[in-house]
C-alpha cells in the first residue's frame, strides 16, 4: 500500500489512523461508565444524559465541531487554561482526536449499553452472595461476559472516527500532515485539478477500513448473543 499511495496520501491515512486509535482508547472507559449509568442506574437527569450522549448522532457535524472550537479553542478561557498547562486541541492532531471520540462516542455507548443489558444480573446476584464485592463481580462477571459487546463498540467508534469530516475540519482545519484526515485529504484532493487519482485511493481505503470494521462488529456482536444465551 505504501507504493500504491502517495506520500500525502499515506501521511493522511497514517494521520487518520493515530486520531482514531487515540480517540477510541481515550474514550472507551467515559463510555463504558456511562453506558453502565445508563444500562444499571435510575438518577435524576438520566433521560438528559442519554440525549446528550446521542446529541452528536442528531447534530449537524459542523455544529458540534464549532461547539467544540467554542469550549476548546485558543481564545476561549478553557482553552487558554488548558494551553497553560501543555495542552493544545484547536488546530491540532489531539483536537482531531477529540472530535472523532465526540462523534463516535455515541455509537461505542449504545453497543456497550445493549451488551450490558444483555447480561443476566441473576449471575452477577449470584457471585456477590458469595461474598464478592460490586468491584470484583464487575471485574470477574460483568466484564467477561460484556467483552464482545464493549470489544465491537469500540470498532464502530474506531470506524466512525475514521470517517469523521464535518466537525474536525470545523475545529482543526486542514493542515496537510497537522490535521489532514483522509476525508480532509479527500475533501482537498477534489478541489484541485488532477486530484480525483488520489482521491480514488483513499476513497478504497476508507471503504475498506470501513467494511473490515463492520464486519467484525458484526461477527463479535452475534458471538456475544449466543454467549449470554449459552449462559
Amino acid at each position: 500500500m505504501t507504493d500504491w499511495l502517495g506520500p500525502e496520501e499515506w501521511r493522511a491515512v497514517a494521520l487518520s489512523l493515530k486520531v482514531s486509535i487515540w480517540a477510541t482508547l481515550v474514550s472507551l472507559p467515559l463510555g463504558l461508565w456511562v453506558a453502565y449509568l445508563l444500562a444499571r442506574k435510575e438518577f435524576p437527569g438520566k433521560q438528559l444524559l442519554n440525549g446528550l450522549v446521542h446529541l452528536p448522532l442528531i447534530l449537524p457535524p459542523v455544529v458540534t465541531g464549532y461547539l467544540l472550537l467554542a469550549s476548546f479553542g485558543p481564545q476561549t478561557g478553557f482553552g487558554r487554561l488548558l494551553e497553560s498547562f501543555g495542552i493544545v486541541f484547536a488546530f491540532r492532531w489531539t483536537g482531531a482526536a477529540l472530535a472523532a471520540g465526540v462523534m463516535a462516542f455515541p455509537l461505542m455507548v449504545r453497543a456497550i449499553r445493549l451488551s450490558i443489558e444483555a447480561v443476566d444480573q441473576r449471575l452477577e446476584q449470584a457471585a456477590a452472595t458469595l461474598g464478592a464485592s460490586r468491584i470484583w463481580v464487575f471485574a470477574t462477571v460483568t466484564l467477561p461476559l460484556i467483552l464482545p459487546g464493549l470489544t465491537a463498540g469500540a470498532i464502530l467508534a474506531f470506524a466512525k472516527a475514521m470517517g469523521e469530516f464535518g466537525a474536525t475540519i470545523t475545529f482543526v482545519s486542514n493542515i496537510p500532515g497537522q490535521t489532514q484526515t483522509v476525508p480532509s485529504a479527500i475533501y482537498a484532493f477534489l478541489q484541485v485539478p488532477g486530484g480525483e487519482a488520489s482521491a480514488w485511493r483513499l476513497v478504497i481505503v476508507s471503504i475498506v477500513i470501513a467494511m473490515s470494521a463492520l464486519l467484525l462488529s458484526e461477527w463479535l456482536a452475534r458471538r456475544a448473543a449466543n454467549r449470554v444465551r449459552a449462559t
